[in-house]
Formats: C-alpha cells, structure tokens, sequence
C-alpha cells in the first residue's frame, strides 16, 4: 500500500525485453541503495512494481522491476523510454504517516490532459477519465494520478479537474505536464466498494 505522496522522481535507464513476456525496466533514484532490498514494492508513476535488481552506475543509485504485456497495455509503463522521469513512492510502513489517501498502485485506466491552466505557482488540470471510470470520480474525492493523491475539485461528465499546489508541481513531473499528455489513474477504493454494493442490491 502507498498513500500517494512522492518521495523521489526516477529516471529511465532502460527498457528491455526479457523471456516469459516480461521487460526489464531500470530506473535511476535518489534513494540509499542499501534501504532498496529485493523483492520491495515501489510505486513507479503510482504502478506497483517488484524489486528485482538493485546496482550503482557512475555515482548513481538504479533498481530494476520487471512489468508484464498487461501492465504496459493498460498504463502508461509501454511508453517508458531512456530519459523519461517517473513519480516514485516506497511501500508504507507501519506508523508511517497517511499523508495523502491510500494508494493501492493498481492502475485503473489512463486520463488525458485535455488543458492546463496556470496561475500564480499553481497550475489547474482538467483530465478525461475513460468513461467506465468516471462515475467513480467525484467533486471533493480521492484520485491517484501518476501515483500523485489528489483531490477532485470539480466534476462534468467524462471531465473532472485538479489543482496542483507549488510543492506537488516542484516534486512530482507534473511540473512538465501539459495538455495532450497521459497519466495513469487510480480511483478511490472506497468508490469503487460503495458503487459494487449499491449493484448487489
């Protein structure tokens, strides 16, 4: 489980095909390497993925996770190239700090940045969830955005907005983000458990 709040921005290494359908993705961090065991979860652009590998490359820190033809089908992971910066996140840990909401770093889907609207250090997104998501999203909830939590600010149809903060755009890429780009969604598990109940009845 994760809560949302990125500790590091990661940068691709690179991405190679390996047996059994998988990639091989390696990803440079700013975290200790000695804290990074083998087998840790790691929100990588809020995907849960698997530490396989850990080594070190001219003074920096990289860990390895492997991502299978579902992942990069359905988030934005097959599009990872050399260069690209991701959003990452360490696994709780008991009495750590629930900061944001919990994350379980199951992508849902992918949202589009249909427009940006910049203001004073803060900048407003307005986002197209897939349509079999969006009844899950509403005004004052929960979203995971590229493993970012966010609150909805507002809601129309398919549509539904955010406003990043200072901090969150100067820790996170949505610094970079602009229109036209996609980020993968995560929807409030507490929606998507209250709208099953309210079918089973």
């Amino acid at each position: 489980m994760f809560t949302g709040l990125v500790s590091d921005v990661g940068e691709i290494r690179s991405v190679k095909p390996t047996a059994n359908n998988l990639h091989r993705i390696t990803i440079f961090c700013h975290y200790d390497r000695a804290g990074i065991a083998q087998g840790a979860s790691i929100a990588c652009s809020g995907v849960c993925l698997t530490v396989v590998d850990t080594g070190e490359e001219d003074g920096r820190v990289w860990f390895a996770v492997d991502a299978a033809d579902e992942t990069l089908r359905v988030t934005t992971v097959g599009r990872w190239r050399h260069g690209s910066r991701i959003n990452l996140e360490r696994s709780l840990k008991v009495g750590d700090e629930l900061g944001g909401h919990l994350v379980a770093g199951h992508v849902d889907g992918i949202a589009r940045v249909i427009a940006r609207d910049d203001m004073t250090d803060m900048a407003r997104f307005t986002l197209r969830a897939p349509k079999e998501l969006s009844r899950f999203i509403a005004a004052k909830g929960s979203v995971a955005l590229d493993g970012v939590s966010l609150t909805v600010n507002t809601v129309e149809g398919n549509d539904f907005a955010v406003l990043i903060i200072p901090h969150t755009l100067q820790v996170t890429t949505f610094g970079t983000l602009a229109q036209g780009d996609d980020v993968n969604l995560e929807i409030d598990t507490m929606a998507r458990y209250a709208a099953r109940l309210i079918e089973s009845r």
